[in-house]
This record gives structure tokens, sequence and C-alpha cells, in this order.
């Protein structure tokens, strides 16, 4: 199976998050994440405080196609609004250990945000923060519920536009009822075929002399490389003209 979620189930008619992008400084970076809206199906983008965004500066420049629609029809709101209008899922890398304060605990990963999203109908908003600081703790006591990815103890602080653009990938199910990647099972050889594969690496052993007492472990060793490898039919095919060659036209060794 594809292990690409599926949003088969999901509601045309609920309502996507919306992303929020606050105080941004570089207007570059609020393209960046118009521009993964754009690749994982998201088109509320929502801005409070933000830079100049000039249509033939550096904003655009790195929204992509986000260009035609995201970007141009972002709204500007104050932070009031937002904690008002929205459930906010504020996105933070720094979090609480415990419980001893509510301000950055407790928290979800992305992925397991999106399948309790899948769930809610209503107007939610994503919530990004500055550049070097994120949000404020003021700020995120203000926000309904927190998220963070998972990341390396040592460096866990990503850019903006990388938290962005990894946040909205694992909500994807949310938002895509399908992929440019095709939803396809893989589908293994028949057992006979494979049969026939094993019969032949046998052959081959037996051509090339290989030492008796070992071809037992040799074939064992072989069914489990097989065996986690799930051939398709025309991997096996090909694998079973090749050993025919061999086991026909041996090394003159």
């Amino acid at each position: 199976m594809s292990d690409e979620p599926s949003a088969t189930d999901r509601d045309p008619g609920r309502t996507l998050p919306a992303v929020a992008v606050v105080d941004a400084q570089s207007p570059g970076n609020v393209g960046t994440i118009a521009r993964a809206m754009k690749n994982f199906g998201f088109e509320d983008l929502l801005l409070v405080d933000p830079p100049a965004l000039d249509p033939d500066g550096e904003a655009y420049g790195y929204a992509g196609h986000a260009r035609e629609d995201v970007l141009p029809n972002a709204e500007e709101i104050s932070f009031d609004h937002l904690a008002e209008t929205y459930h906010t899922i504020g996105c933070t890398a720094v979090t609480n250990e415990d419980d001893r304060s509510h301000v950055r605990f407790p928290y979800s990963t992305p992925a397991a945000l999106a399948d309790r999203l899948a769930t809610v109908d209503g107007p939610t908003a994503l919530v990004f923060g500055r550049e070097r600081v994120g949000l404020t703790n003021e700020e995120l006591a203000r926000i309904d519920e927190i998220c963070s990815i998972p990341a390396s103890a040592d460096y866990p602080v990503l850019n903006l536009g990388q938290a962005a653009t990894v946040t909205l990938y694992e909500l994807r199910s949310l938002t895509l009822d399908e992929t440019q990647l095709p939803d396809l099972e893989r589908v293994r050889a028949p057992e006979p075929t494979v049969d026939r594969l094993y019969d032949q690496w046998a052959a081959l052993l037996e051509e090339i002399n290989h030492p008796a007492e070992k071809r037992d472990k040799t074939m064992r060793m072989l069914r489990r490389i097989y065996g986690r490898a799930d051939l398709t039919e025309r991997e096996a095919n090909t694998l079973l003209g090749l050993l025919r060659r061999a086991t026909e036209r041996p090394a003159e060794n």
C-alpha cells in the first residue's frame, strides 16, 4: 500500500485550516510559506503585522505559483482577531517538559495533529511566529493548543519557512484528496515464479561448484533477502533470466 495518507473520508464542506504568520520580518519567508501552502492544498493565509509584500519583490519571487492566488488573497488581521475568531494551534520548537506550566505544554506533533483535526469542523488556524523568537509566551498563553516538530535536542529550532513546510506536509491529509504519486498497491510476484527463481539459484550454485555443505545456508539467506524485498513479477522474471544465462555460461575458472 502507498504511504500517502488518504483524504477520501474528508467532508468537502468542512472548513480547512488557515495558516497565520505573526510578525514575520522577511518577505521571503512569507512567500516560502505561501508556496508550501500551495504544495499541500492550503488556501487561506492570515498575516499579523506583516512586512511590505511588493508584487515585484522577494515574497512573490519565493511564492512560485502561490503568487497567483494564496499570496495576493492573504488577509491582514490583528492578533486579537486571530485569537478570538479561530481555534488556534501555535507552532513552537521550545516546549515545556512537564505539566508545571501550560504555556508550552501539553503539545502535539504535526502527525498527531493531523489525526485529530480531521474530525474538527469550524475555523482553525495554524500559527507561526517570528524568525528569531517565534511566538512569545504572552501570545502562546492566548493560543488554544501547541504543536511542535520533533527534531534534534541539540538544535531543535527550524527556519520559519522550514517549520511551516514540514507542518503543512504532515497535515496534507486534511486538504488533498490525491497527490502526484499514484496510490498503487505493490503486487508481489506469484509464488511459482519466486520458486523458479530459487530453483535457478540452486542450479547456479551447483554449476559454479559452490561448496555443498554451504548450499542450504546460502539458499536460506537468499530466501530471507527475497522475502524482505517483495519482488514484483517483472523483477523476479528479470533476475530469473540473468540467473539462467549465468548458469548456462559459467565463468571459465
